[in-house]
């Protein structure tokens, strides 16, 4: 993680100063069923309840009722080769409920195509790929119709 210092003074023109603080937030799809107006975030470990709201309220403007977190432990994996074990970092999870009438839904970014639709273009496609192949190919040697005795 990177820190954000304040800027140091140096003298001479007046310097733009931002500050940048350490938090941050990911919003990430429930890992079991929630009621629609429940969000899971996974955030900074840093945080707390009262960080999380505030983050959520000034910069979002998002109405917060209640704010839930947990500490998930990170995975560990063991090297196939070598045999030693490795940890990643654990992580603060936070389950942000918002109001009753307000109800958070994921963005269907990829719409699902009906599977027969799916299964007739993907046919029509390779027809027309046959088509244009036999087309290309009926003049040469050896292609399939040609016949030499």
């Amino acid at each position: 993680m990177s820190t954000r210092w304040y800027p140091l003074y140096q003298r001479g023109n007046p310097q733009l100063r931002i500050f940048l603080p350490n938090f941050w937030l990911k919003l990430v799809r429930p890992s079991v069923p929630q009621p629609p107006n429940v969000v899971e975030f996974i955030v900074s470990t840093e945080m707390t309840r009262i960080d999380i709201k505030n983050y959520l309220e000034k910069i979002y403007n998002v109405p917060v009722v209640n704010v839930r977190t947990r500490i998930a432990m990170g995975k560990t994996h063991q090297d196939k080769l070598k045999g030693y074990i490795t940890k990643d970092d654990d992580y603060k999870v936070a389950y942000v409920t918002l109001p009753r009438e307000h109800a958070f839904k994921f963005p269907d970014i990829f719409p699902k195509m009906d599977r027969e639709e799916k299964d007739k273009k993907s046919l029509e496609e390779a027809k027309e790929g046959y088509k244009k192949y036999i087309e290309r190919s009926k003049d040469r040697p050896g292609a399939p119709g040609w016949f030499s005795f």
